[in-house]
């Protein structure tokens, strides 16, 4: 057994943490850190795609190449600026198939073998490298794998295994709250007196004592009076103790429909959406708090404005059960049935509302010139299927674009306002591809449900959203926004909180 000093451990890495983090290797602080020779096989079969996945196996193709390049350092590791070490593991997988076999050999060897005799299978052979590791040092070795099968057949074997945690938010009180909240918001507050609040409410900012309580800059929470007060005033926190009104709290599209706050959450991200200091608001929302129909409004409406060039749309490309296969036609359309909840909110905010007697109207006029069954439809006259959408202008003009995350990278974004929607699907090097294409004078939203999560490799503490807002919540040009309240109908809300 090699020597290893006792505070130091052996982690092996499988191609799912590389893939989701190319960094990863380097987040080890003094310990070693193993990558098995199958793992380089598995990210050669990613290198070709024109994809997140793709670019970061490619990433981590050129960062090893730079630290082995002879095949001495190949064999015995290079030393890390952490402390740490880098190794690659090569053949472990056979030397630990046969000595498995030979008498003596440690009930780990014995069960991994009998359990796991297939090595044509990568995960097992990973798994086999890893426990020959084990075995050959004295220290602890841990496979680091988000593939949480994988972590079980580990475990199996006695072998520990663990998801890889650096990106991790731990105990995030506002994640607890946004997936597990009661239709009751809540928001903190903060107890001024009564003079500070009329003196706030009608100068629209003032410096309030915080009593030692410590907010963030752009936290938005309720100035109350007393502890049984139940209402109040919201408030934005800016830094030294300023607190600032909000002042937007209502929608109007030129030529469609106008959209009012329902609540306190809605008038917050209104508030967050229409400053235009804030060049990044992130969202928590379950399904139908309005998170996309005012994220896309409020868009809408700045264009219409002014305020941006154009706004762009996308959203993470995640299929909730089984996936519908391969799209043609050009990106707006490929996109088309991931995107559709933004198009049905430009679909409904361009529309101008019709009073109920027009609707009825509507209804018998469509009844009157319905086909008959088993009648040939004539060739002319304009359908309701040429029917041109209220969005697709905007789409002709260039003043809507369509975006797939697979081609962001290496653009620069100015002057326009971008929403991602289902944000809460993309691994934390994703978000940063995205944050980071933002030019001067363009706004970012990102938006999601924490409690709806398809991707294998993120979880609610994980994602690109979480990791996102922990890591610029308090810069001066970042907002967060909980929604706890649905607005979609009562039967939508009861069921997003009791299904």
């Amino acid at each position: 057994m090699e020597a290893t000093p006792p505070s130091q451990k052996h982690f092996v890495l499988d191609t799912n943490v590389l893939l989701h983090d190319p960094q990863s290797m380097f987040c080890f602080q003094e310990h070693v850190v193993w990558i098995p020779v199958e793992v380089l096989e598995e990210l050669d079969k990613f290198k070709s795609e024109n994809t997140t996945r793709g670019a970061n196996a490619r990433e981590v193709h050129r960062k090893l190449n730079e630290r082995f390049p002879s095949a001495t350092q190949m064999r015995d590791g290079v030393p890390l600026e952490n402390g740490g070490r880098l190794r690659v593991c090569v053949d472990a997988a056979l030397h630990y198939g046969s000595a498995a076999a030979k008498p003596g050999a440690s009930l780990r060897a014995t069960a991994a073998q009998s359990l796991f005799p297939d090595l044509t299978r990568m995960d097992n052979r990973i798994l086999a490298t890893a426990a020959h590791l084990a075995d050959q040092h004295a220290a602890a070795t841990i496979l680091v794998t988000k593939d949480l099968n994988l972590q079980l057949k580990a475990r199996a074997i006695g072998l520990e295994a663990q998801d890889y945690r650096t990106d991790r938010v731990e105990d995030d009180q506002d994640i607890r709250r946004t997936q597990h909240a009661s239709a009751a918001e809540d928001y903190e507050t903060l107890q001024v007196p009564q003079s500070q609040l009329q003196a706030f409410s009608s100068e629209g900012h003032a410096r309030i004592d915080t009593g030692g309580r410590k907010f963030i800059h752009n936290q938005y929470l309720i100035l109350s009076a007393s502890e049984t007060s139940r209402g109040g005033v919201p408030a934005r926190y800016q830094r030294s103790g300023q607190f600032q009104a909000l002042h937007r709290d209502h929608v109007n599209i030129r030529g469609g429909r106008s959209l009012q706050a329902l609540n306190l959450g809605q008038r917050f991200l209104l508030d967050a959406l229409y400053d235009p200091d804030i060049s990044l608001v992130t969202v928590y929302g379950k399904a139908g708090t309005g998170k996309t129909l005012l994220s896309v409004g409020a868009a809408l409406d700045q264009v219409q404005q002014g305020e941006y060039e154009k706004m762009l749309i996308t959203r993470v490309i995640m299929p909730t059960g089984k996936d519908i296969g391969f799209l043609p036609g050009r990106i707006e359309e490929k996109m088309q049935p991931w995107l559709q909840p933004s198009y049905d909110a430009l679909e409904y905010l361009l529309a101008r509302p019709r009073k109920p007697e027009q609707f009825e109207g509507k209804k018998a006029s469509t009844r009157k010139s319905a086909p008959v069954v088993g009648k040939p439809h004539s060739a002319g006259g304009g359908s309701n299927a040429s029917k041109q959408k209220p969005y697709e202008p905007l789409l002709q003009s260039g003043v809507l674009e369509v975006e797939a995350i697979t081609h962001i990278r290496g653009r620069s974004i100015p002057r326009s306002i971008f929403i991602v929607d289902e944000a809460q699907q993309l691994t934390p090097h994703e978000a940063k591809t995205l944050v980071t294409r933002m030019g001067k004078g363009s706004k970012m939203i990102l938006i999601g449900d924490l409690g709806q999560i398809d991707n294998p490799y993120v979880d609610a503490h994980t994602n690109g959203l979480v990791y996102t807002r922990n890591r610029l919540q308090g810069q001066d040009f970042m907002a967060h926004v909980n929604l706890f309240k649905g607005e979609r109908s009562r039967m939508a809300e009861v069921a997003a909180n009791l299904m």
